[in-house]
């Protein structure tokens, strides 16, 4: 497990704090299991899809080499579009997948392949494509004989020296391009485009690309709702939010995941959609679902969704995930004695759980800006799993660096004991008040839902832990203080919990809570 974190590390750097990994040589299934909760939450964190796999399942080279085909990390990518008349939106919403295949058409028209390559399998299997493009790649390694050679499983090994010529270490074989593997071709075409991917330096169009997404914020906000809503398991991967929720079809499939039974599929059109008012149906049922849910949806109609509309698909996700967290919270209530979750429930819990361990540190609100230093968040996952913090690691958080370092340090053990959470390092230092809200409600979701001994005095919890790691919660996600968790929720149902999660209509226009200034 320890290969797997690595490999997470490369596909996305920084990720795990690798002094959150058990290294010793000899671990007990205890350590072990931390060790595998960590690799799958993180793997979760950068956008893998975790659900129903086990740790086994990390395995694999394409979470590293499909990690840069995006023009935010390869603006260079730009130039694929055709004579530059191309669609740059359409070009980000597209799967690395699909990227890789529109580079690789490319290069293969400016070598003169005649065909269209489709996929990883059927299209490949002659290897006459990898001859091409290697050919226009690396010219200097070109050998005649692989496309004079009439023998299809002869000219992929001449291809494969090719490539190997030129850097590429050999993730398959001869046979395995003959016979048509999908995600060893396509682990193949990726290292390949890793090595050398031919594609211009043009400061120009490489400047436009990067403003294209150099909006950090909304970035986040994207990253966010998109590893969210990935986390469900939904059955189509979201790659862009604002693109892939505009035929309506995946935010059916959330709300489905979210409000089981409030989706009328045989009223809904499943991709692809040929006819613009079917997809103009499916978000209108998003719309209608949203308004049977108590959402504010004010201004907001199923063509707004369709055309793009940020402001708007924002601020109905945001509804949508808030409504998500409560019916997770519903399983606290039993604990909770019918007292209502507000943000100073969660904020009293936390401060008694530290204050039950001897420490005497407290938070007032999630802006308290002492939160940036981290020292809060690593003595609350000292006293839900004590054993977990090495405090020989922790800084005193006064520096940037110093801060960044505990930051990193308590994502990482955090989902080291099974906490499903999407926030950012910065997200502390900047102490970010969903995302304090977020964090603080994930590890008391996790603490209580492992801790079946613990319950609830007049004072506040006791302190007493059933240690009992193997299931990692789910995430948990929230607004700003501004709205309380599930205030005005006494019996829970589901259109109660939904009432709870509107915000009015001045701030469902004016973005409040819920969009990027």
């Amino acid at each position: 497990m320890y290969f797997c974190s690595k490999l997470i590390n490369v596909a996305v750097s920084g990720t795990i704090d690798e002094r959150a990994i058990n290294t010793k040589k000899v671990l007990n299934l205890w350590e072990r299991n931390e060790n595998h909760t960590l690799a799958l939450n993180s793997a979760k964190a950068i956008g893998c899809t975790v659900v129903n796999i086990g740790t086994q399942d990390l395995v694999e080279g394409r979470i590293q080499l499909l990690a840069d085909l995006n023009l935010k990390k390869t603006p260079q990518l730009v130039e694929v579009l055709d004579d530059g008349n191309g669609d740059i939106e359409e070009l980000m919403a597209l799967a690395p997948e699909k990227v890789l295949l529109k580079w690789m058409n490319f290069h293969l028209k400016k070598g003169g392949y005649e065909k269209t390559v489709t996929n990883f399998s059927s299209d490949v299997k002659d290897a006459k494509a990898y001859a091409f493009l290697l050919n226009v790649l690396a010219p200097e390694y070109c050998n005649p004989l692989t496309l004079d050679t009439k023998h299809a499983t002869e000219r992929a090994k001449l291809v494969l020296d090719h490539a190997e010529r030129m850097g590429c270490k050999r993730y398959l074989s001869p046979e395995d391009i003959v016979e048509g593997w999908t995600n060893l071709n396509l682990a193949f075409v990726a290292q390949i485009f890793h090595e050398r991917n031919g594609l211009s330096v043009d400061s120009k169009k490489i400047s436009f690309a990067e403003r294209i997404t150099d909006d950090v914020q909304l970035s986040r906000d994207e990253r966010c709702f998109r590893l969210w809503m990935n986390s469900l398991g939904v059955e189509n991967y979201v790659n862009n939010v604002f693109e892939d929720v505009r035929n309506g079809w995946v935010l059916l499939e959330v709300l489905d995941k979210v409000a089981p039974g409030s989706v009328n599929w045989k009223q809904a059109t499943k991709p692809p959609i040929k006819f613009p008012f079917r997809k103009v149906e499916n978000c209108n049922q998003v719309v209608m679902i949203g308004e049977m849910l108590k959402f504010s949806i004010v201004n907001l109609g199923g063509n707004d969704i369709v055309q793009g509309n940020k402001k708007l698909i924002i601020a109905f996700l945001w509804q949508l995930m808030r409504y998500n967290m409560l019916q997770l919270l519903k399983s606290l209530r039993s604990r909770s004695r019918g007292k209502e979750i507000t943000d100073s429930y969660i904020i009293n819990w936390a401060n008694r759980k530290i204050k039950s361990t001897g420490r005497s540190r407290q938070i007032e609100s999630f802006k308290d800006k002492s939160l940036s230093s981290g020292l809060f968040f690593l003595e609350l996952l000292s006293a839900v799993e004590p054993r977990v913090v090495n405090w020989n690691l922790v800084t005193k958080g006064e520096s940037a660096e110093e801060k960044k370092l505990n930051a990193t340090y308590i994502i990482s053990v955090a989902r080291k004991i099974g906490c499903s959470i999407f926030l950012l390092p910065e997200d502390i230092m900047e102490v970010n008040q969903k995302m304090m809200l977020t964090l603080t409600a994930s590890i008391m979701y996790w603490c209580l839902q492992n801790s079946p001994e613990e319950c609830e005095t007049s004072n506040g919890y006791s302190s007493t832990y059933a240690s009992d790691a193997s299931s990692p919660a789910p995430s948990v996600n929230g607004e700003d203080e501004s709205s309380s968790l599930c205030s005005e929720v006494p019996s829970l149902t589901i259109d109660d919990a939904a009432s709870d999660i509107m915000v009015s209509s001045s701030q469902f226009e004016n973005g409040e809570n819920t969009t990027v200034e």
